[in-house]
């Protein structure tokens, strides 16, 4: 097996991984190398579909806070989140955001030159910085375009991470496998960053690229670094009917309006004075019940759907601010959202848990980091603010390269276990590339989407998650998975099945985590525990992979300035 040695190797090549490995080239410039390890080549990364805008309190003398900004992302997290980390991150925030400009990002201008910004749900002032609603396009080319210009930095494109290496108690690389001719490599590194964001198309109506698997979440439970709060799932109040394509926060922020059959505004309902701006989690649960009321659409098929109205925004501004929206609804839909309102339902869109990870992303395997939707630094609690990840990814990308860079300069590598090596060649070309599947995966993986979209959706309830949990844990004892096509070369088939493999670990790990939490709080509504506990659940969950099962963990909420209270809005 072919070695491959650097001092830093980053997982992933979204804005997390991309900002991680600038960080690290520039701490160790000239003395350290840093290998960028990603599925795709960096400009396919799922990053590059984040549309509305990148959260910082720019402008203090104009009303806005550092304060306000921690405030809202505590109170929008459900108290669930570590104020520590929050505060941590609205200072840092700012900084981002003037980096990027320096290194060429085209913000959108105000009339006197100044970032322009603009609302999103949960948050008190326009702080969404955004450059029309292509964020995180440009984002990603600003930073892949930095990257370039180290020489530190080498891309491995098109390879697939599937097993973190670790001896004497540390991080010692990663086996991952060229996409191209199936072959495995050894990337023995000092430091690793894992930045390969969240768990994408677990759910089959989702806002994700189908490249979006959660493979950093599983390779980092098998090597035995827990997952934390994974029972939190945000549902995306607008994903268009019936792909599931984003329509970003920000049509609502440009004055868009949600209705129901009725043509009724009903948001005005159940947040009297946020309306259609008000948290995610909100929203979601307010749409989820005016269909199941019956004041919803139906497609031929039978979806259920509401309306997203625009056509009350002046038309200028949608071509100029709304420009992709307006073109994914011509193209995907057949609808010009300046005179035609868009059908739209919640979409699972992100993953407030992650691998376990301290205020400065590092993860309980010395050596090893986390950035960006893969982490859970308990930054987002149970809910996050719109325009939030993107900032966090930019902020913990530069606190992990700058961390793992230091680390690698001032600690020698360790040489991975051979026998754990032999283990990883043994799983995939013997069991995997050895036998044909007695099933076709790709049904599986759509038997698996099926599963969570039933039992662990918006609403959750113990019963149908106890039955969703044996079916899936069923499904997999049934499906012995394996390869049909035995080829090397850009074998798809062999990547689905890898995929396919971490989708089965990490689905239960949210199904356990969801079941054990014995209340309702944020993303997680359970309608056998409708009101939030903190008497006895202001914890974080944490799941560890062991020889016996799954096992749990909990560690305390941070509080520092705020106290749990009501959240209304």
């Amino acid at each position: 097996m072919e070695k491959i040695t650097c001092d830093v190797v980053v997982m992933g090549s979204g804005l997390a991984g991309l900002r991680a490995a600038i960080e690290a080239a520039r701490t160790g410039r000239g003395k350290i190398s840093v290998a960028v390890v990603t599925k795709t080549q960096p400009m396919r990364s799922h990053s590059v579909s984040a549309e509305g805008g990148t959260a910082a309190v720019l402008y203090p003398e104009e009303g806005d806070s550092l304060e306000s900004h921690m405030w809202d992302t505590v109170k929008g997290s459900d108290f669930l989140s570590d104020q520590d980390v929050v505060e941590r991150f609205v200072k840092l925030a700012p900084q981002e955001i003037i980096q990027l400009e320096h290194w060429g990002m085209p913000w959108a201008r105000r009339k006197d030159g100044k970032i322009a910004q603009r609302s999103f749900g949960g948050q008190s002032y326009p702080r969404a910085c955004y450059a029309e609603d292509k964020v995180g396009f440009y984002e990603m080319s600003t930073l892949y375009d930095t990257c370039l210009k180290f020489d530190e930095i080498m891309f491995y494109d098109e390879w697939f991470v599937t097993k973190i290496l670790k001896n004497k108690g540390r991080f010692a690389g990663v086996v991952a496998m060229s996409l191209k001719n199936s072959e495995l490599a050894v990337f023995n590194a000092k430091a690793g960053i894992l930045a390969t964001g969240g768990a994408g198309r677990i759910y089959s109506f989702a806002t994700f690229g189908h490249s979006s698997t959660p493979d950093g979440y599983a390779v980092a439970l098998r090597a035995g670094v827990p997952l934390r709060d994974m029972e939190f799932v945000q549902f995306h109040p607008t994903g268009l009917v019936p792909s599931g394509i984003l329509i970003t926060e920000a049509a609502r922020g440009e004055g868009g309006i949600l209705r129901n059959k009725n043509g009724e505004r009903f948001m005005e309902k159940y947040a009297p004075k946020a309306k259609d701006l008000a948290p995610r989690d909100i929203v979601s649960r307010s749409m989820i019940t005016e269909m199941r009321e019956g004041r919803g659409f139906k497609t031929e098929e039978g979806e259920d759907y509401l309306l997203l109205d625009l056509t009350a925004i002046d038309p200028e501004v949608i071509k100029k601010r709304l420009t992709s929206i307006r073109e994914i609804c011509l193209r995907n839909a057949g609808i010009d959202p300046i005179n035609e309102p868009i059908p739209v339902r919640p979409v699972a869109h992100y993953y407030m848990g992650g691998v376990d990870a301290n205020i400065d992303g590092a993860t309980e395997l010395p050596g090893l980091w986390a950035a960006g939707e893969v982490a859970c630094t308990s930054m987002n609690g149970a809910n996050r603010l719109g325009s939030n990840s993107t900032t966090e990814c930019l902020v913990w990308g530069r606190i992990t390269g700058e961390m793992a860079a230091r680390f690698a300069m001032s600690n020698q590598a360790v040489e991975p276990a051979k026998s754990d090596i032999e283990e990883e060649e043994k799983r995939i070309y013997d069991k995997l590339l050895g036998p044909a599947p007695r099933a076709n995966p790709y049904n599986i993986k759509k038997e698996i989407q099926t599963l969570m979209e039933r039992h662990f959706h918006i609403y959750r309830e113990a019963g149908s998650m106890e039955e969703g949990l044996r079916m899936l844990r069923v499904l997999r004892q049934q499906a012995e998975l394996g390869v049909e096509d035995k080829s090397r070369y850009y074998n798809t088939n062999l990547m689905n099945v890898l995929e396919i493999d971490g989708m089965f670990d990490v689905c239960e790990v949210i199904g356990v985590a969801a079941l054990h939490r014995q209340e309702s709080r944020g993303a997680h509504a359970r309608v056998d525990y409708p009101k939030r506990d903190d008497e006895n659940w202001l914890h974080h969950i944490l799941v560890y992979k062991t020889a016996d099962g799954l096992e749990f963990a909990y560690k305390p909420v941070v509080v520092t300035k705020y106290k749990p209270a009501e959240r209304t809005y």
